[in-house]
């Protein structure tokens, strides 16, 4: 009786790989055995991230997106059968408030970096003909009306809507195709806001579980959407978010 081998853990891609997510992400899928192919903006930071690859890329740009899935490939030697796209920045201001420069911005970091990573990610495993799976970051002010959250909630009600059509598209081609919606999380870009102990407890009370988010935590929900547990599972956008969007926190 012959034994086939193991399959070897499919290589994995993470945009924004430098930041408090993404980082811990490429740390999860790396320890499962993956290799993950790190891909930020600045060399420099993102060279301290241990990975099997480190691909410099502003993935904003369709031209960024394709060189990094180029790069991708040929570093690694295969497409990356699993996706997680981590890019993207926050505004918190009323949109009579924001400039067009600043509603721009958030625009591109959050919703044409998705665009534009997807349709490479999808493009090369339909080029190898492979199954495949993606998580796309989206947020709690996507699916309940914050306050001060105009540019960015319609940037992350973008990637909710890409993810859902997305994976309609692509079912049958054996893609997954999900997101996570964190709500406030602790991360280099958040450190500004929470470095008032006032902030932080007032941004706490908000989450029926009580605390916030760390990275690891949403990272961990992210690895389990691109595993075979989550094999039955796409378009969906899963919170990770302490019970903010679906329940009231008991007020005593």
């Amino acid at each position: 009786m012959t034994t086939l081998p193991p399959s070897r853990p499919a290589p994995a891609l993470v945009t924004g790989a430098r930041g408090g997510i993404g980082r811990e992400l490429v740390a999860r899928l790396r320890a499962q055995g993956h290799r993950v192919a790190a891909v930020g903006r600045d060399a420099q930071t993102l060279a301290a991230v241990p990975a099997d690859a480190h691909i410099v890329a502003d993935t904003t740009t369709q031209e960024g997106a394709l060189a990094a899935m180029a790069q991708c490939q040929e570093q690694l030697g295969e497409a990356p059968a699993l996706l997680a796209h981590c890019v993207g920045n926050t505004l918190i201001a009323p949109l009579h408030r924001s400039s067009a420069a600043q509603i721009r911005d958030v625009l591109r970091a959050n919703l044409d970096s998705a665009l534009f990573v997807l349709h490479a990610w999808i493009d090369a495993l339909r080029t190898a003909g492979r199954p495949g799976a993606a998580v796309l970051v989206s947020s709690v002010v996507a699916r309940i009306g914050v306050a001060n959250h105009e540019a960015i909630a319609a940037a992350k009600g973008g990637v909710e809507a890409l993810v859902r059509s997305a994976a309609a598209t692509y079912a049958p081609l054996g893609l997954r195709i999900n997101a996570v919606a964190p709500g406030m999380t602790e991360t280099p870009m958040t450190a500004g806001m929470l470095r008032m102990e006032a902030m932080r407890e007032g941004a706490a009370r908000q989450y029926p579980l009580g605390g916030l988010q760390s990275a690891g935590q949403v990272a961990d929900a992210m690895a389990w959407l691109l595993s075979e547990g989550a094999a039955r599972i796409t378009g969906q956008v899963l919170a990770v978010d302490g019970g903010f969007t679906a329940v009231r926190p008991l007020v005593k």
